[in-house]
């Protein structure tokens, strides 16, 4: 594969081609020196993985739980349609303007525009080359040095590989989704090593992440790089004014200024929020959101390509106008067709169809101004095209490729050295890291992504010490891989800067230019690694607020919980007491019977809790008493565990190939294999008499504690539920009192529709006033005597 990479083949062909040459030659070696095709096989053999091969590839298309990647040429629309239509130009000149007369502020502008561009384009390739044309003369033309211009412009240029929406993160996370697969069953083995049990509870599973946790993720990590670009330039320029001096603003400031920085300013600000702000609020999907902003994109440049003509905004007008309209019917009608039952309902229907008819008018319209003008739809189709095809025929290619690594036991090799690494997952960690940023000086992203992160990222994953997400190691993964769009010889941002930049400016300076960035880079990752919650807290905070929220991500997250809440208990616990004891009195004769049965259950059961909680103290207590002498222990005895798992894979894997032999000399060979075999067996057997004696028995005892600890928690957990929910049901009842009083009324009409109306008239006006029984809280016997 490096040869193929190293003499220019294209990259799409040289990853399946050399998988599929390696696989034959492995076979026709095996067939020729060891009599069986598949005796170079980690295991099956070349037929079962290429197979395998062709089974990755089809799963990229044809899986279909994996749609993530529908987003990329959505996205890679958006951000071409954005940068013909000269938005990014406008961006780059207005801010250059408002930012110049500060130090620094060419340089501080270019960023700003860079993150702007990056959360709307996301397209390395068009921003770096938009502002080398535009920013880099300017900057040249007012004495900032070559160094600084240029590494700022290359710098700015990547940040939309890491600020969403991004391709390296929907890449990213389409990859990390199959290694949480891989990683969750390692952990499942682990569990049942070591515990005995063959079920594990959910909280010690790894949770899957998404393209739209990811790009959650990776917005805080992606503008604490913006900031870092920033505030290094300001320092420079307030340490070295020559390098970054001030550009005054030759015009004026004033009311027309301030209106074409709001123009150029309010569109792009609106698009992001949009398209983010629908992922992070639940609206929509990443697929979704694409959509908005391949739409989005295709209306701004439908009025900046007309600008300066009369009704060039209004297709812009018209597509705002029916977006109101939406949302005004979706927010006071209900709009689903199926359940039109009045005249208001049809109403909010007709509001919400002209909206979009509006809304469909608009981007018709500017789709067409789009297609007419500089054949600019034409040029913006072809290049999404290539992208796209670029992106996808990689994933496929690597897809043969992590085949065929994996057919030579390339995987296992890869977790065996980083397992046997002294110092746990962070060693594990940094030489991953490290490896991905010596690699990102010859390989693109897309290709570490494919072919470095389904290899690692599960044997990562599946460490339950380490305590890390997979949207974490991925945001983590992405900062590094960004480090290969400037790292040289081959970095994608100095050749489309080289490409663009006069013939004045050296590459050597170019290169001198991006080391600050790349140490900044370097820095983001380590504040990045160091502060987890700058990448977990909105992923976390989005899913745990939403209505359908599942489990915690983080497995203490419960516990922490339950500590606070158990710090209230012990803190009021004298008014918490009186409170039940004061609503235990209350007289409850007017509810039905069942609701008192289980409101006087739930008022004991809240009684019981604090017998709960002492119970709990005392096992969480004896539990860190005999943590203290068993946890060195189990560390003993699992470490020596791992060795001997490790030995007998490599006892069975040399028993496979002594099975296998076959031509000359094999009495020799099976001699030494079986050899290798009885002393592994007694390294084995050595390691197994080195577990201690009391290890049975005090793993035992163990065992037992942490059950009833783990007993005691889920019986209060069980109460607390049970004693809650018939109460809150009560509030709901005693909430909807006045509704419930209204519907006299309305049962009381139910004779008369049956005796008035003809039968088939009649069922279908008492089953709508069933269904206006059963929205009131607690009616639910009524509603079912109603409907007998």
């Amino acid at each position: 594969m490096a040869g193929a990479l190293a003499s220019g083949y294209p990259v799409a062909f040289a990853l399946p081609g050399s998988a599929i040459i390696t696989i034959t030659l492995a076979a026709l070696a095996g067939w020729a020196f060891a009599g069986d095709s598949s005796a170079y096989f980690y295991q099956g053999g070349p037929i079962e993985w290429l197979s395998a091969g062709v089974t990755n590839f089809r799963g990229i298309y044809w899986e279909v739980e994996r749609d993530t990647l529908i987003a990329i040429p959505l996205f890679v629309f958006m951000g071409i349609m954005l940068q013909r239509s000269k938005i990014a130009e406008d961006l780059l000149i207005t801010m250059a303007q408002l930012f110049g007369p500060i130090p620094g502020g060419l340089g501080i502008s270019v960023v700003f525009v860079g993150a702007l561009l990056a959360a709307t384009t996301g397209i390395l390739g068009a921003t770096v080359v938009a502002m080398g044309l535009i920013s880099l003369p300017a900057m040249l033309r007012n004495n900032y040095s070559q160094p600084l211009a240029t590494g700022t412009i290359a710098a700015s240029g990547t940040l939309g590989q890491i600020i969403p929406p991004s391709i390296v993160l929907i890449i990213l996370a389409d990859q990390l989704a199959s290694a949480v697969d891989q990683a969750g069953t390692a952990r499942q083995v682990l569990y049942k090593q070591s515990t005995g049990n063959f079920s594990m509870p959910s909280e010690f599973g790894v949770v899957s992440t998404s393209a739209g946790d990811m790009f959650l993720g990776a917005l805080v990590p992606g503008l604490v790089l913006v900031g870092l670009y920033m505030a290094y330039i300001l320092v420079l320029a307030l340490l070295r004014p020559k390098s970054a001096p001030a550009v005054p603003f030759e015009g004026q400031m004033g009311t027309e200024f301030a209106i074409r920085v709001a123009l150029t300013l309010i569109p792009p600000l609106t698009l992001i929020f949009v398209v983010l702000g629908s992922i992070i609020t639940g609206v929509a999907t990443v697929n979704q959101a694409g959509a908005i902003g391949a739409a989005g994109a295709m209306i701004m440049a439908g009025y900046r390509l007309k600008e300066g003509e009369a009704r060039a905004f209004w297709p812009l007008i018209i597509a705002i106008v029916g977006l109101l309209l939406i949302f005004f019917a979706t927010n006071n009608y209900p709009t689903n067709i199926k359940a039109i039952h009045e005249d208001t309902d049809v109403t909010g229907i007709i509001i919400a169809a002209i909206g979009v008819v509006m809304f469909l008018i608009a981007l018709l319209w500017s789709g067409w101004r789009t297609f007419k003008i500089d054949n600019t739809l034409n040029g913006v189709m072809v290049e999404t095209a290539k992208t796209t095809s670029l992106v996808f025929i990689i994933l496929l290619g690597a897809a043969m490729l992590t085949a065929a690594f994996r057919a030579f036991g390339g995987e296992e090799l890869v977790r065996e050295f980083l397992t046997n690494l002294p110092g746990g997952f962070w060693a594990q960690f940094i030489i991953v890291m490290a490896v991905i940023f010596v690699l990102g000086f010859f390989l693109d992203f897309i290709e570490i992504a494919v072919v470095v992160v389904p290899i690692v990222a599960p044997i990562l994953l599946m460490d339950p010490s380490a305590n890390i997400t997979a949207v974490w190691l991925g945001v983590m993964i992405g900062l590094n891989i960004q480090t290969s769009f400037l790292t040289p010889p081959f970095g994608f941002a100095l050749f489309y800067l080289r490409g663009v930049a006069p013939a004045a400016v050296k590459t050597i300076e170019m290169y001198k230019g991006v080391v600050p960035f790349i140490a900044l880079q370097l820095i983001a990752l380590v504040i990045v690694g160091a502060t987890p919650q700058l990448v977990n807290y909105l992923p976390t905070r989005m899913s745990l607020l939403s209505e359908t929220s599942p489990p915690p991500l983080n497995p203490r997250l419960q516990y922490c919980i339950e500590k606070y809440v158990f710090e209230e208990y012990r803190t009021n616990g004298d008014e918490i007491r009186k409170a039940i004891s004061d609503v235990q009195g209350l007289d409850i004769g007017a509810l039905p019977r069942g609701m008192q049965r289980d409101l006087k259950g739930g008022f004991e059961k809240a009684a019981g809790v604090f017998d709960q909680l002492a119970k709990i103290a005392g096992t969480e207590k004896a539990l860190e008493q005999a943590s203290a002498g068993y946890a060195p222990l189990h560390h003993e005895v699992r470490a020596l565990e791992r060795r001997m798992t490790r030995i007998d894979l490599e006892v069975r894997e040399l028993e496979q190939t002594r099975s296998r032999l076959r031509g000359d000399d094999v009495e020799r060979r099976r001699a030494e294999i079986t050899r290798h075999i009885d002393e592994l067996k007694a390294e084995r057997a050595k390691l197994e008499s080195e577990i201690p004696e009391r290890w049975t028995g005090e793993h035992d005892a163990f065992v037992k504690i942490q059950k009833a600890d783990v007993d005691a928690r889920r019986l209060y957990r069980r109460t607390v539920d049970d004693a809650y929910t018939p109460i809150q049901e009560v509030v709901k009842v005693l909430a909807d009192h006045e509704a419930y009083l209204a519907l006299e009324e309305k049962i009381k009409s139910v004779e008369g529709m049956i005796t008035a109306k003809p039968p088939k008239e009649a069922a279908d006006d008492v089953q709508e006033v069933i269904r206006a029984i059963r929205d009131v809280e607690g009616t639910r016997e009524i509603a079912s005597a109603v409907n007998n």
